[in-house]
């Protein structure tokens, strides 16, 4: 047995956060992790996929730019730099940045063994203050005939393939499968897609489906709308099923069908709790009931995002230590990008959402590259930029920017929604010339002020 502050179990991103913030404020901390340290963003999701979507997008944008001529994309350049993006799937590089917080690593499957305990391959580890569990999620897979047998890509093949499948079907039109969808098409792949909904990625404001659909077609992705999965089989060929009596044939089929807390199997049973569902808690981060344990990340099922799960990760070790905090920026305040070709970013609420909230609220849109600086990424690039405003208040609730690499221009919309600046403060921010930063000018121009 070996005693620690802190126990943490989960190296992904949320969980390293925490560690790291604890060991640099004093505590002695352990962080259990079987598989890669970094977790599925940094192998398997966020840093692939944007790695392999990069060339897509400057291959675009230097196209709709006059003077450049566009080669062909070299495919096993763009594998070989994905590659080297997750770091050959060695998590080697990742340790000098615990061992210099005086985190100790625990290699192994980490398990809840009663109050305070975690149990790792036999070992006993005792946390005298806290323990929190950041053990991710997983790709779901559904229940549809024949799928799981078919031995179907995930997000974890979808972004590590070294080879580009001659056919490639995607089930699902969310975030994993527009993302995906778009690169492999890109790379040569005959790529048909999937989706059960009346239209793509839709949580988000319906445009930004619309002008994502439009640009998937455009790169020759067969978009199949309202359609549902009846069975899949593999045999020489993966054979896809639908409703409407069509059979797709397939080298491989890609299983985008978003995520599920990892709660089965932590030995949650240990402390009465029970593994069917995130790992719920409170706006400190803490399980109800159980002033002792913490859940962060995908885990506790809240916002499902890196960049949520880091936060989260810092609120937990600052309550740990003494500085208590809540959560502010959670739920629909979280922004969120899709990096497809054009880009999809958003924070706060969607127009309907704000509407089904009872807000009475009014909206305007405006031309993303419409302004002086959207002229330098390209004709005809498509972009549309939305606000919503809360009227009572006179604040933004909700920001949707599409287009050419809009994911930088979000957090300017994230400090206006999760601070609440009134539009009147917002009006003298005034906007470098000739940016597309220009297009806040042209919104709160459009809104009256």
């Amino acid at each position: 047995m070996r005693e620690f502050d802190v126990v943490v179990i989960g190296a992904g991103v949320a969980g390293e956060v925490a560690a790291g913030r604890l060991g640099e404020n004093g505590l002695s901390v352990a962080i259990v992790e079987d598989r890669l340290i970094g977790g599925e963003c940094s192998y398997y999701a966020c840093m692939p996929s944007k790695a392999l979507l990069r060339p897509v997008e400057l291959a675009r944008e230097a196209a709709r730019v006059p003077g450049l001529e566009v080669a062909p994309l070299d495919v096993s350049a763009v594998l070989a730099r994905r590659d080297e993006v997750v770091s050959r799937l060695d998590d080697t590089g990742q340790l000098p940045w615990l061992e210099e917080r005086g985190v100790t690593l625990v290699r192994g499957r980490g398990r809840l063994h009663g109050e305070r305990r975690v149990v790792v391959e036999g070992e006993e580890l005792r946390a005298r203050r806290a323990v929190i569990v950041a053990t991710g999620s997983t790709a779901a897979i559904p229940d549809i005939d024949g799928l799981r047998k078919a031995r179907p890509w995930t997000n974890v093949e979808g972004t590590t393939a070294t080879e580009v499948p001659p056919r490639l079907v995607v089930l699902g039109g969310g975030v994993v499968g527009v993302e995906l969808g778009q690169a492999w098409a890109a790379f040569g792949s005959t790529v048909t897609l999937v989706h059960r909904g009346e239209g793509l990625i839709q949580r988000e404001e319906p445009f930004a489906g619309e002008q994502v659909l439009e640009a998937l077609r455009d790169g020759g992705v067969d978009v199949r709308l309202r359609t549902h999965v009846l069975r899949v089989s593999r045999g020489d060929a993966v054979v896809v099923e639908l409703d409407d009596g069509t059979r797709l044939e397939a080298d491989e089929v890609l299983a985008a069908f978003g995520r599920v807390p990892t709660t089965v199997d932590i030995g949650l049973e240990t402390i009465g709790l029970r593994p069917d569902g995130p790992l719920r808690v409170g706006d400190d981060l803490r399980v109800p009931g159980h002033d002792w344990l913490f859940a962060v990340g995908d885990v506790n099922g809240r916002v499902l995002l890196t960049h949520m799960g880091k936060y989260q990760g810092r609120l937990a070790a600052d309550t740990i230590v003494g500085r208590p905090a809540e959560l502010r920026s959670d739920g629909a305040r979280s922004p969120r990008v899709i990096f497809t070709d054009p880009q999809v970013g958003a924070v706060g609420l969607t127009l309907a959402a704000a509407r089904e909230a009872g807000l009475r609220v009014r909206h305007v849109d405006v031309d993303t590259g419409g302004n002086a600086g959207g002229s330098f990424v390209g004709r005809g690039a498509a972009g549309t930029s939305r606000i919503v405003v809360d009227e009572d208040r006179r604040v933004l609730v909700g920001a949707t920017i599409t287009g050419p690499e809009v994911a930088e221009a979000l957090h300017a919309a994230t400090v206006a929604v999760v601070a609440e600046v009134p539009l009147d403060d917002l009006w003298h921010a005034v906007p470098s010339f000739p940016t597309r930063s220009e297009l806040w000018l042209k919104l709160l121009e459009a809104y009256g002020l």
